[in-house]
Order: C-alpha cells, then sequence, then structure tokens
C-alpha cells in the first residue's frame, strides 16, 4: 500500500466523532422512523449526525432517497427514484413539530426526472411547516432544479428565510467528481437568480480533494462576485471506497484561516472547520448573520 493510500485512510484526530449515546439521539431516531422521514444525515452519512440529533436538530430530505446523478463524492443512493410521497410535506412538517423545532432545513435528493426538478415540493413543503409552526425560520438546500428560473422563482416566492445552494467543490475538480465545468457555472447562476428574486443566498464547499489554494480564492471569489451572503467550507470525507478519495486533511487552524479569507471577501457570516457541513449549525449561523446586519 503507498503512503498516499495510508494518507487517505487515517483520518487525524480532529475528525473523531463521539458514537451516540444520549436519549435524545435515539428518540429522534424512532420519530423519523414513525413519520417515515428520509434525513440527509442519514443519506448523506453525516458526520455530525451524533451532535445534531442530541441536540434534536435534523436536515429533511424530501423527493425521496434516490439521486439521478452520479456524483462520486456523494453518499447519496443513485439510480432510478421511485415516485414522490404524496404526504411527504405533511409528515415533514409533523416531525418537525414533534420535534419541537424553530428552525427547519429542508433539502432534497437531485431530481432530473422530474418537469421542475421538484420545486413544487419545496414550496408545499415550506407552506406545511409553517402552517404546523407558525413562528418557524425555514432554510431551503435546493439542487440546480436544471437551470429551470420558473422553477427557482417558485421556490424563491415561498420566501424561505435562506436559500441554500452548493457549489460542492472548486470548479476545476469538477471532472474528478463527475460533473461538468458548465455545472459549476450553473450554479453560480442559481445563486445569482435567487439573488435577483430577493432571497439571502448561501453557498458551500468542500476541500481536501485536490484543489490548490488558488482554486480555493478562486470559488470564494465567484461566490462574493454574485452577492452571495453566507459561506460554509468543510473537509471532504471519503464515504466509501466507491467514492473519490480524500488527498489531504486540512487542520482545524487552516480552516480558522480560511474563514478568516471569507470574511475579508465580504462575506457576512461564514462556518469553516473539518466537520462543518453545509446545514452543520444552521440555526445558530442565521442567528449570528441576524446579528451582524443590526450592528
Amino acid at each position: 500500500m503507498s503512503s498516499s493510500e495510508l494518507q487517505i485512510k487515517k483520518k487525524p484526530s480532529w475528525l473523531k466523532v463521539k458514537f451516540p449515546s444520549h436519549q435524545n439521539f435515539f428518540q429522534v431516531s424512532n420519530l423519523l422512523k414513525e413519520h417515515n422521514i428520509h434525513t440527509i444525515c442519514q443519506s448523506a452519512k453525516c458526520p455530525n449526525i451524533s451532535e445534531c440529533w442530541t441536540h434534536r436538530t435534523a436536515t429533511f430530505l424530501i423527493l425521496g432517497d434516490t439521486c439521478t446523478r452520479n456524483c462520486t463524492f456523494c453518499a447519496v443512493k443513485k439510480g432510478t427514484p421511485s415516485p414522490y410521497s404524496e404526504d411527504e410535506a405533511s409528515r415533514v412538517a409533523e416531525a418537525a413539530s414533534s420535534m419541537g423545532l424553530l428552525y427547519v432545513v429542508i433539502t432534497s435528493v437531485t431530481r432530473d426526472d422530474l418537469s421542475d426538478g421538484g420545486a413544487f415540493l419545496f414550496v408545499k413543503t415550506i407552506k406545511a411547516i409553517r402552517l404546523k409552526i407558525p413562528l418557524v425560520k425555514i432554510e431551503v438546500l435546493t439542487p440546480d432544479f436544471n437551470g429551470d428560473d420558473e422553477a427557482l422563482m417558485t421556490v424563491v416566492a415561498a420566501k424561505p428565510d435562506i436559500f441554500n445552494h452548493n457549489v460542492e467543490v472548486p470548479e476545476s475538480l469538477y471532472p474528478a467528481i463527475n460533473r461538468l465545468n458548465e455545472n459549476y457555472r450553473g450554479s453560480l447562476k442559481v445563486l445569482e437568480r435567487a439573488k435577483e428574486f430577493g432571497a439571502i443566498t448561501k453557498s458551500g464547499m468542500m476541500i481536501g480533494m485536490g484543489e490548490s489554494s488558488e482554486d480555493i480564492l478562486h470559488t470564494v471569489s465567484d461566490l462574493r462576485r454574485i452577492r452571495c451572503n453566507l459561506l460554509t467550507i468543510g473537509q471532504y470525507l471519503q464515504p466509501s471506497r466507491n467514492n473519490a478519495p480524500v488527498i489531504k486533511y486540512y487542520s482545524p487552524l487552516e480552516f480558522e484561516q480560511l474563514r478568516k479569507i471569507a470574511l475579508d471577501f465580504g462575506f457576512e457570516e461564514v462556518e469553516a472547520g473539518p466537520l462543518v457541513r453545509s446545514s452543520y449549525r444552521a440555526h445558530r449561523m442565521y442567528t449570528s448573520f441576524l446579528e451582524t446586519r443590526i450592528h
């Protein structure tokens, strides 16, 4: 086995997470099973699942659990999706209410098989949650809807408090994750149009797949050029042997340096760290963002 392969397999100490033991974790797990709800926490093998579920938070995954694309960084199941469930929005709203949530994050698999990419179910879910929890704040983390402006507009018109769409990795790495370079520009366009429609925008990227410092800065610059408000930067972790390998593990100090750089570029709030993910501590980030605007 080569030294590079050893580097990929051995995680540094700062990436170790605690095994779930708190009763809240198991209560959330049972509640999600009861309502037959998918979460990105499970589908994407998120390392923060123990922390988040212990604090009774979760990111709801709508439109089923099967993605129509085949990106090599992602652990979400891929293939031909089953028909979406007509009552999914109401089940998510019921689960969010049962968990006592006042900040809800909704994401989805990519559904290129649907005419609007599933935008209608984002809208339906937003409305169902607000009906069930009137004081709720909602963040959506959407796919690109195949560049469909009308689909995007319907989601923004439902007035989520935060509109999140990830660029995922720097543009130079798109071929490595089985995406076309034009998809990167498409993602920037989604964020740009969402901003034009009046949304507060957020994006995220993973690092550690072989990008250069210049690649990271180029991505940060691209996102600020389209006036993206919020940014998350996290360490890519290889979810299985079938996924793209980790090339570098960034230290917590390096992430803190990247956070400061991104703030200097003009982002209003930045979360950067080895375990940071798109919706990690999303409520805290939203609150901090509001406080920054007030002051």
